[in-house]
């Protein structure tokens, strides 16, 4: 099954053909006037301005060679040169039902699949995640399940920072408190290992008492750089007890993430690169492309047509210390020898532009990336309060992102115990809302959180609005679940009256019309988002086809309809409407409860 603008396009284009205009010609899109068609073709123009013709004559030709086709019910032609399309009833409902016939809902999969490695997450070891963190891990799992699900080969590594001097720092604390550590031991070798009494929340004490420390005292910051370089040659104790608190944290941003419901596929961090790093670096000084500048190695990576000064790629400090540069094309080597993708896509936040134009242009001079190897940078905005500035705690400090997942499961249950007195319409839909409901406050919070952020483009900062994102109504996560659980209690409810499903009809109303067309846009608009990399337009999509069903839920009596046939034709329509729907918000991350 193709999409719905790749039918009718092909219906144009032979059109087109079939006027002596050639085959370069019969894009469709949907009409930037709905009350005048559903779909139009602008390639009139575009043939006359070619031909140095009139773009009126060449829509009239080519609408005449669609007045027959069965796709449309009329054909009409607006100066200078649009041709306008409405489609016929019956192809509309005979569409509705080859996709509720096909497995993958009528979504067809990308033209050209391909195998993508996406970055995404990037937290620190020994650090807990903050709200920082927030939009790579939940537009990186979306972006990976968009991606994956049109057919591609993905892989998700949430490249972990653990092998840096935050790392040296965590060792020197911990050695500063428990000194007679066995890691610690001039004599330690491998197999000596004791259990660390240490839990996630004391590394993320640790952390910071060792960054102030290192700050304000030069000598204990000698000591955790010290102890990062004995680190990274592999010391036994060091490697060892770092191992171990890698485990513990490890452990923990995996519950944490969990909560989210994002799933990496690897845990690989910049420490499994560094087997290559070495090999990298040779090759880069033996091949010409790096050299010394003040005591650091660096590849120059300006070009000509550069605008603005382009920094050379720093490689290795005077001290020898690598860089997360450094660590990056590492890992571009070690990601090509693995998986030979041929995408990349990383996603921080957009202050590490510069940062990446480096890398990649390293990458590709130095040849260890293939030239078909093809990199994006998928840079995002940040959430910011009300005051227009990055969400803090009311102390000022950085919030912690399992606060933030808990401050919206808490609203959820307010919410319930406030829903005593909400109309009996939305009692009826809420029927098992309960603020005991650990489960469902989960997955509601998750969804006003998910959809808040995802809704706006990624590029674009947003300020959080609890009380807008939690809303039951408008363009929020809540109002989605609060549709599909609607759908899913009358598809229950007609199982539970022995109603039976049939072929969906031609639409009876204009509502009914209205989301078959919005339906039939789903596949082009989930297309579209992988194009663009951007996951807002599967939030408008799920917010138009919830929106024009609520509507058609208002005027019609779906389950006492008197026309059998008519009833069962809305039903198999709804059981397709849920299905869709809940495919999109899987992936956009978001799962649905069974009730509310």
């Amino acid at each position: 099954m193709h999409t719905l603008n790749r039918d009718l396009s092909t219906y144009v284009k032979q059109a087109f053909i079939d006027a002596g205009y050639g085959d370069s010609y019969g894009s469709v899109k949907v009409s930037d006037r709905i009350d005048l068609a559903d779909y139009q073709c602008n390639d009139a123009m575009a043939v006359a301005k070619a031909m140095r013709c009139n773009p009126f004559d060449v829509a009239e030709a080519v609408s005449a060679r669609l007045q027959d086709c069965p796709a449309f019910r009329s054909v009409s032609v607006a100066r200078p040169g649009f041709i306008n399309l409405r489609l016929n009833d019956e192809y509309l409902a005979q569409r509705m039902n080859h996709m509720r016939s096909d497995d993958n809902l009528g979504f067809v999969h990308c033209d050209n699949p391909c195998t993508i490695v996406v970055d995404y997450g990037g937290p620190n070891v020994a650090k807990p995640l903050h709200v920082g963190h927030l939009r790579s891990a939940i537009i990186g799992e979306t972006m990976k399940r968009l991606a994956r699900y049109l057919g591609n080969n993905v892989i998700g590594d949430v490249h972990l920072g653990d092998w840096g001097l935050q790392m040296g720092l965590v060792i020197t604390e911990i050695k500063r408190r428990w000194p007679d550590l066995v890691y610690f031991r001039p004599d330690f070798t491998e197999g000596m290992d004791e259990t660390l009494s240490i839990s996630a929340e004391d590394l993320y004490n640790i952390y910071p008492t060792a960054s102030q420390t290192a700050k304000e005292d030069p000598v204990y910051m000698a000591e955790a750089q010290e102890a990062t370089l004995m680190l990274q040659n592999r010391h036994p104790g060091h490697y060892a007890l770092w191992k171990n608190f890698m485990q513990i944290s490890v452990r923990d941003l995996k519950a944490s993430y969990a909560e989210l419901s994002v799933d990496f596929d690897t845990w690989y961090g910049e420490s499994d690169s560094d087997a290559y790093v070495n090999d990298m670096v040779e090759g880069f000084i033996s091949g010409g492309f790096a050299h010394e500048s003040e005591g650091a190695l660096v590849v120059d990576v300006a070009l000509e047509t550069d605008s603005a000064p382009m920094p050379p790629c720093l490689i290795r400090k005077s001290n020898g210390a690598m860089l997360y540069a450094t660590t990056d094309l590492a890992t571009i080597v070690q990601r090509v020898k693995d998986y030979n993708p041929d995408k990349i896509w990383y996603l921080t936040d957009s202050r590490q532009t510069l940062h990446f134009d480096q890398v990649f242009r390293c990458a590709k001079k130095t040849g260890i990336a293939p030239e078909t190897l093809q990199f994006e940078y998928l840079p995002f905005g940040t959430m910011n309060g009300k005051d227009g500035k990055p969400l803090k705690t009311r102390d000022g400090g950085v919030m912690r992102l399992s606060d933030l997942i808990q401050m919206m499961h808490d609203a959820f249950a307010d919410k319930c115990r406030s829903s005593a007195t909400a109309d009996s319409e939305q009692s009826e839909a809420l029927d098992g809302m309960n603020a005991e409901s650990d489960e469902i406050a989960r997955l509601v919070g998750n969804a006003a959180l998910k959809f808040g952020d995802l809704v706006n483009h990624r590029t674009k900062n947003y300020v959080f609005d609890l009380d807008k994102f939690m809303s039951f109504n408008g363009k929020t996560g809540p109002y989605l679940l609060y549709t599909v659980v609607r759908i899913q209690s009358l598809l229950r409810k007609a199982e539970e009256r022995g109603l039976k499903y049939g072929p969906i009809l031609p639409a009876a109303s204009d509502t009914e019309r209205n989301l078959m067309l919005e339906l039939n846009k789903c596949s082009t608009i989930l297309l579209t988002a992988l194009e663009e990399k951007a996951p807002n337009y599967i939030c408008e999509s799920l917010f138009n086809c919830a929106s024009v069903f609520n509507k058609f839920y208002y005027e019609n009596r779906i389950l006492d309809e008197a026309d059998e046939a008519r009833r069962s034709s809305w039903l198999t329509m709804l059981s397709l409407i849920r299905d869709i729907m809940k495919q999109q918000l899987w992936i956009l991350g978001i799962d649905v409860p069974e009730k509310m």
